[in-house]
């Protein structure tokens, strides 16, 4: 069988030619959202702050939930104070990555945060028999120091996995290479790559909800309820505006924050069941079932690397975890044009997407090192906010990430989220994996989907990944070449659903012939600017650096580099 050689940037040029061939001639230009604040502007500080916290809030809904697939994998107990400290640690890196990202990297108004994508090849690695938790009555018997040992060595071997892996995307984006390797990444790669994620957790959205499914589908059903139907309902509050005194304002409460309502309300149900003696004693839905770990959690307590001890290292880990990276780069790319619209910038010139992403591989790096167990990604929830409120400055997202910082050495802050009930979470949980599972397929809008072609390598590459990955997981010394670390890698590889099922994608779709069209690599090349075409002519200062470009522009050597403003810009003449 001969190699399909059409690649995007093929496809760009093939996009060209359609569109000069149309009736009609099409615009590039896409017409600019009206905005309060645009990416440039800065608002007072005073409503800096507050539309900061909007999105500190926003976070905080997604953020929370990990730890609790996160933390049980590592075996750490329920009542674990180091739970809220893993939490603390996640939101104070959000916020140092946050601020490197919007001021020195791809410098839009992004929220850069733990993600869902890194458990996936999280829970194959701890799925490994030398990383599975002992029996209960065994680790009962063990004590403090014993406890905190089991859980620690595991978060070393995540946090060397994690911290290797992000390198690669580092030099994919410095170097400029993500665009190169990018062309050979099309939608029937992306498909099955962040659909599986979703697929990959039902079982723990299922095991999670199981606590009591009254409240897990009251959750789900609240959460429906404020994000869709009620979205649009704005919600009349006092406003105090200088020269006019106290005003009534509309305020889009249920769109900004379905989430954030959908947990207090239903935690604050949880707490009303648990006064009143409906849910027994240690029922996992009561809210005073962890309180121990808020009464013990530090005031005050700043996150800082190797908390846990130092990462350690193994191939199979940071090949495992390569899965995770591949996932997170493609979903950034998607979103930065889309935020660059939001926002009235420039369309992300070159320099600018190779600088987010390598900047997005240094914030996994510190994440891994500081000791969060996850990497981080672009929030898809704060990019909703901007659209939502108007306001796409890049000095608001700065203060969200000064929150962030501030908020993530308050220990008790983070023990506070422990205390949700696994029920809440569970019905949260239905509605974020499925999400993610939706977003996946949405890509199928660029791809021919009457072509037999497509839905065979569809269905291939969603199924077989499930059955493949589900029997290693239950087989775990299937493989057995003689080779603890061939054995170790092979099945971390082989147990990632969304390794195989990104990699079996991508490799049917450029093999299996078929034409640019009927693969959707024209539509997606106009979604995806990582051709030699995306020339800097110097005009999207956007992304300039908010320091030192005069002397940048006169140095003629960084017009070389992929990631300086300065970048091709030889080539405008």
């Amino acid at each position: 069988m001969e190699l399909n050689n059409v690649t995007i940037e093929d496809a760009t040029d093939a996009s060209k030619s359609h569109s000069q061939a149309a009736n009609t001639p099409p615009s590039n230009e896409k017409p600019k959202p009206q905005l309060l604040y645009a990416i440039n502007d800065n608002p007072p500080w005073y409503l800096s702050i507050f539309l900061a916290f909007q999105h500190y809030l926003t976070m905080i809904g997604a953020i929370v939930s990990i730890p609790f697939i996160l933390t049980p994998a590592l075996c750490m107990s329920d009542e674990d104070a180091n739970r809220g400290i893993i939490i603390s640690t996640m939101i104070f890196v959000t916020g140092i990555v946050t601020y490197f990202q919007a001021t020195w990297g791809v410098r839009l108004p992004i929220v850069q945060g733990g993600t869902i994508s890194f458990l996936v090849p999280t829970l194959a690695i701890l799925a490994l028999p030398q990383w599975k938790c002992p029996e209960q009555a065994v680790m009962d018997a063990m004590d403090e120091a014993e406890r905190g040992e089991l859980w620690q060595v595991r978060m070393r071997e995540l946090s060397g996995a994690i911290a290797v892996s992000a390198m690669v995307q580092v030099i994919l984006g410095y170097t400029g290479l993500v665009g190169k390797i990018l062309k050979y990444v099309t939608p029937l790669t992306i498909v099955p790559t962040v659909s599986l994620v979703g697929l990959t957790l039902f079982e723990h959205a299922a095991e999670t909800a199981s606590k009591h499914w009254g409240i897990a589908v009251g959750t789900t059903g609240m959460l429906t309820l404020f994000s869709q139907i009620m979205s649009n309902v704005p919600v009349p509050i006092l406003a105090y505006r200088k020269g006019h005194g106290l005003e009534v304002r509309q305020f889009q409460l249920f769109r900004l924050f379905p989430v954030l309502l959908t947990i207090m309300i239903m935690w604050g149900l949880c707490g009303i069941l648990t006064a009143t003696d409906v849910f027994p004693p240690s029922h996992p839905s009561r809210t005073d079932v962890r309180l121990n770990v808020l009464t013990s959690a530090k005031w005050f307590y700043v996150p800082y690397p190797g908390q846990f001890g130092w990462p350690s290292v193994t191939l199979s880990g940071v090949l495992g975890m390569l899965a995770g990276v591949l996932a997170c780069t493609v979903e950034s790319l998607s979103y930065y044009p889309t935020v660059s619209q939001m926002s009235g910038a420039h369309s992300p010139p070159l320099h600018a997407i190779n600088r987010g992403i390598g900047t997005e591989g240094l914030g996994t790096v510190l994440a891994g090192l500081w000791g969060a167990g996850n990497g981080t990604n672009t929030f898809g929830e704060n990019v909703g906010a901007i659209g939502v409120t108007k306001i796409g400055s890049r000095r608001v997202i700065q203060w969200a990430a000064l929150i962030m910082v501030l908020q993530g050495v308050i220990g008790k802050f983070g023990a506070i989220f422990i205390l949700i009930p696994d029920s809440v979470v569970g019905g949260i949980f239905c509605v974020m994996f499925g999400m993610i599972i939706a977003f996946g397929l949405s890509t199928l809008q660029y791809v021919d989907l009457r072509s037999a072609r497509n839905l065979y390598i569809l269905g291939l590459s969603i199924f077989f990944p499930m059955v493949l990955c589900r029997w290693m997981q239950k087989n775990p010394g299937a493989i057995d070449t003689g080779n603890k670390t061939v054995d170790s890698t092979l099945s971390v590889l082989l147990g990632t659903t969304i390794l195989v099922g990104g990699v079996l994608g991508c490799l049917l779709d450029n093999i299996i012939p078929g034409t640019p069209e009927e693969r959707g690599l024209i539509d997606w090349a106009n979604e995806m600017p990582l051709g030699d075409d995306n020339v800097n002519d110097g005009t999207a200062t956007d992304y300039d650096f908010p320091l030192g470009m005069d002397a940048i522009r006169r140095w003629k050597w960084t017009y070389y580099i992929p990631f300086m403003p300065t970048y091709k810009l030889q080539k405008q003449s």
